[in-house]
Order: structure tokens, then C-alpha cells, then sequence
């Protein structure tokens, strides 16, 4: 079994339009259209089992009927292959009220995005959310590090992360992008072993710059095979998940990449499906193993 933690969808109607323009910013090339078609095309080619769909709200307006409608298709979308994140934004008012719906409608986690909603992942309004997600069991994932697109500030530094971490104590907090992205030193040597997961998404190997741009992406290349393995085995192999960030990166390839990392059998598949069954509880989602 694989479990891809990190991938994106948007609606049909959008979706082409949302991926291009998010292509445009990166400087970067996607490797789907952004629609759930497409990601199920990819899942099968890749051999992917289930895929984490994570929702970002950009504006707080967003909130009630993105969650509505992805509590809606929640069963269907399991019934595929796709588990559902919602999504929360600091400015939602009534976010208590909001969290527990996701809760009561089966949802298992929530998506944070401090660079796109403008805020530090230390800031009350972000403290807030995280403490009541986590005193409902949810997962929390968020965007961790410098953001490809948005690059002239870190929301969520490891600075930022290790006062939440103080502060909240959340149990199920996962850091997408090996805990920062582009500041590994950093995780390294102030926060790998923390009490947290870290997704692989969009952090090993190569990126691919977009041929009809001639500005080139903030950086050329992630982790190296070397450096993945040493932070991944300091931070402890029972708390790294395996993840895409899809479309920006292809499932089938990306797969091929961890496989020749050099982490043994027995680590690939506490990163590819153990970790992550244990921490979504697929079996009682209604997910099958």
C-alpha cells in the first residue's frame, strides 16, 4: 500500500485555471490539471492506494462552503481512493463551531497555509485553531517553510513552529515539506525529534522549472538523497510521511525517487502506508487495508 498525504484538487470548473496560474508564480511545471480526474488517473498509474486531498482557504469567506461541500462528497471520495481534508482560515469567526462540523461529518484533519493567508503560524489566531483542532482529535497539517511562490518571508519558521509546538502541544500536527521547506539546516539541528510528523511533499530531488518562463524556481534542487535520509532517520522514521504535493510533483516519479534513497525495506513502508494508516485510523474512516 502507498498513502500519498499531500495532494491538492480543486473544483472542475476551476481547476485548469487555479493550476496555471499557481505554474505561473512557482515557475514551475504541474503534472495534472488539478481536477480529481486527474489524480485518480495518476493514483492508478502510480500505484498510489489513497490520496490526502488538503484544501487551502484563502479567504475566510471560503471556509463554510468549501468544508460543506467536501463534507458532502467525503464517502464518495473515499469510496475512490481520496481521503478529504478541510480547511480553516484565521479570520473564520466562529472556527469552533466550524471544526466541530468537520468532526461530526467524519472529516479527519484540517489544511493551514500561513503564506497564503498572510499570517504567522505563532499568532494567536493560528494558536487558537490548532488548540481546538487538536482538543477534537484532528489532524493539522500545515505549509511549513518558505513557499515556492511566496518566498519574500517564512510564516512558519521553525522558530514559529517550535512556540506552537510550547504553547499547544498539539498531539497531531504533521509539517509538510520535511518540517521547512528550503531551511533544512534549520529542522535539522532545531527540530527534527520533535513531537510532530514530517511530509515529504516537494522536498527531494530535482524541480522542474518551467520552459516557457526564463525566471528560474527559488531553488533548482531539494534535498539530496543523503540529506533526506540523515534528517528523515534523526527526526525518527515512525513519524515521516510520504507525500507528493500533486500536482507539482508526479506521483509515479516521485514514488521511484524515495525508493532509491537508500532507506531500507523496512523504512519504506513505515513511510509509504504504515505511518500514516495508524495516524488517519483508516479502518475506522471505512477506508479497507
Amino acid at each position: 500500500m502507498i498513502i500519498d498525504f499531500h495532494t491538492h484538487t480543486f473544483p472542475d470548473k476551476i481547476s485548469g485555471k487555479v493550476v496555471r496560474n499557481l505554474a505561473a508564480v512557482s515557475h514551475t511545471i504541474p503534472f495534472t490539471d488539478g481536477s480529481v480526474r486527474n489524480l485518480l488517473s495518476s493514483m492508478q498509474e502510480a500505484g498510489v492506494t489513497y490520496s490526502v486531498n488538503l484544501p487551502v482557504m484563502t479567504t475566510a469567506e471560503q471556509v463554510e462552503k468549501v468544508n460543506r461541500s467536501l463534507t458532502e462528497q467525503r464517502e464518495s471520495l473515499l469510496a475512490q481512493g481520496i481521503v478529504t481534508f478541510g480547511g480553516m482560515h484565521p479570520d473564520y469567526e466562529n472556527y469552533k463551531e466550524e471544526l466541530r462540523h468537520l468532526k461530526q461529518g467524519g472529516i479527519s484533519g484540517i489544511k493551514l497555509h500561513p503564506a497564503y493567508q498572510n499570517i504567522d503560524f505563532d499568532d494567536i489566531r493560528m494558536l487558537r485553531i490548532l488548540s481546538y483542532a487538536s482538543e477534537l482529535d484532528l489532524i493539522v497539517l500545515t505549509h511549513a517553510g518558505i513557499d515556492i511562490g511566496i518566498y519574500d518571508r517564512n510564516y512558519c519558521s521553525v522558530r514559529h513552529i517550535l512556540k506552537a509546538i510550547d504553547q499547544v502541544q498539539p498531539p497531531k500536527l504533521v509539517l509538510a515539506h520535511m518540517g521547512n521547506w528550503g531551511c533544512w539546516e534549520e529542522v535539522e539541528r532545531d527540530l527534527a525529534g520533535a513531537p510532530v510528523w514530517f511530509d515529504t511533499a516537494f522536498s527531494i530531488g530535482a524541480i522542474t522549472p518551467n520552459p516557457d518562463q526564463e525566471e528560474k524556481p527559488y531553488l533548482e534542487e531539494n534535498l539530496s538523497n543523503a540529506d533526506f535520509v540523515r534528517i528523515a532517520r534523526k527526526h525518527g522514521m515512525d513519524k515521516i510521511l510520504f507525500a507528493t504535493d500533486s500536482p507539482w510533483q508526479d506521483q509515479k516519479d516521485y514514488i521511484e525517487r524515495l525508493r532509491n534513497t537508500g532507506l531500507t525495506p523496512e523504512e519504506l513502508e513505515l513511510v509509504f502506508s504504515k505511518n500514516a494508516k495508524k495516524l488517519l485510523d483508516l479502518h475506522e474512516t471505512g477506508a479497507s487495508s
